[in-house]
């Protein structure tokens, strides 16, 4: 049973209705979290942490069962990594949650108001979204941060994980809902769907009237089939084709370090940098020494004609200039100008993170003005597009679209507003 919370996956009779039905559990769950204080939200997301700390023996045996199934399946090694949890990704799940805590409720926050000339007192005030369906792959830590996220800004979570993850997110989810009952909250502002038959997803995101927003996570076959074919509203997450540009006017040392951070600090997410692009007046200096680096780190270089004259780099084709790899490669590139950088950022790029390396601020300000992108570094590393390390505590996905919410989405971006006006007997004059 979906109430449950411990045997979800793979249930399929009458799937339409029990999808449906676990979406009327989560509204009638959201109305109560409406009316529920900080304190109350704050004290339950603690005991959740907590638990999690307490029962990661049983959460990482459960993983196991998955990483074991994945492995004989022969799932490729980034799908593994996201996969995989430890002892110390649990506890990292868990201090997510305790920082969420610690946050502002954004629930009752006042954007915007004022007294009108006929004495109306008007206010535009902060409201949960409600019931938030969430479509994600292989990213048992998604269960916890979308639970915690929906929870502190008010919202009931309808989570549809992928079969490759259904041990954990089985135990993950019961974890939680325990820690809920625990605390007096309704354990349904947690859900788990069914996740072998991919039809749940379809009735999750044709709810309409039932479900009030969907968020997709994953790869880009995932993420355009939700947004393509849900009538629910969505906020769409996207792949990362994240680029470095190393300028003319960059600090070399700076760049292969961030480079390599962005490139190998962990290949398997989103932030990972999958395109290298160089300027032409530093490409001598630079070309050999950031190819004999990378591969170094086992990194494959992509590379173009001035970059395929360095030993053991692969030449580059058009579909390499657009690959999300996902593991250790990376296409590189000779450009001739910033301008043809970020001429060849609007033609590959996914919108998601890009970054220059330079000490030129024209020149900085000219890329951050120009490059169209959820987030956009000038001397860092695109690793630090994450919700935890934009002080978020945790984030439910990327954003890549431009309406509503951009780049990492934390409380606000699961929010809406509503107006409240109030008056003294107001009647509006007949026209």
């Amino acid at each position: 049973m979906i109430v449950a919370g411990r045997k979800l996956c793979g249930v399929t009779d009458d799937l339409r209705d029990q999808v449906h039905a676990a979406a009327r559990r989560a509204r009638v769950a959201a109305d109560e979290l409406v009316l529920a204080t900080r304190e109350r939200k704050d004290t339950a997301l603690l005991e959740m942490a907590a638990a999690l700390r307490k029962r990661a023996p049983e959460i990482i045996e459960a993983n196991q069962k998955d990483l074991e199934a994945g492995k004989a399946a022969g799932l490729p090694d980034n799908i593994l990594d996201r996969l995989t949890l430890t002892e110390a990704r649990v506890d990292a799940v868990a201090v997510g949650l305790e920082t969420v805590a610690g946050l502002a409720d954004p629930v009752g926050q006042v954007i915007t108001g004022g007294i009108l000339p006929n004495g109306l007192e008007l206010k535009q005030v902060r409201v949960p979204m409600g019931v938030v369906g969430m479509v994600y792959e292989a990213r048992p830590n998604v269960t916890v941060d979308a639970a915690g996220l929906a929870l502190k800004s008010g919202n009931a979570a309808l989570l549809r994980g992928s079969s490759t993850a259904e041990h954990s997110n089985t135990t993950l989810v019961a974890v939680l809902r325990d820690a809920l009952e625990s605390v007096n909250l309704p354990a349904d502002c947690v859900q788990l769907l069914p996740c072998h038959d991919r039809a749940s997803v379809t009735h999750l995101i044709t709810a309409r009237g039932l479900v009030d927003l969907v968020i997709p996570r994953g790869g880009s076959g995932l993420i355009n089939a939700v947004v393509e074919q849900a009538t629910v509203p969505t906020i769409e997450t996207g792949v990362g084709n994240c680029h470095v540009y190393v300028d003319a006017h960059a600090d070399l040392d700076m760049a292969e370090a961030i480079v390599l951070n962005a490139k190998t600090r962990r290949t398997s997410v989103c932030n990972a940098a999958e395109s290298l692009l160089v300027h032409k007046d530093v490409a001598q200096e630079f070309v050999p020494r950031i190819t004999k680096a990378l591969q170094q780190e086992s990194v494959t270089v992509h590379g173009d004609e001035q970059f395929a004259l360095q030993p053991d780099v692969v030449e580059a084709n058009d579909a390499d200039w657009g690959t999300e790899y996902l593991s250790l490669d990376i296409a590189a590139k000779v450009v001739g100008s910033l301008d043809e950088a970020v001429k060849h950022i609007a033609t590959y790029g996914s919108g998601h993170s890009e970054a220059i390396v330079t000490n030129d601020v024209a020149a900085a300000r000219r890329f951050t003005a120009r490059v169209d992108a959820a987030a956009v570094f000038v001397n860092a590393s695109t690793a630090f597009t994450d919700g935890a390390e934009f002080g978020m505590g945790a984030e439910i996905g990327i954003s890549t679209q431009k309406l509503h919410a951009r780049g990492p989405m934390g409380l606000t971006e699961l929010t809406s507003s509503k107006w409240v006006v109030w008056g003294e007997g107001h009647t509006r004059p007949k026209a």
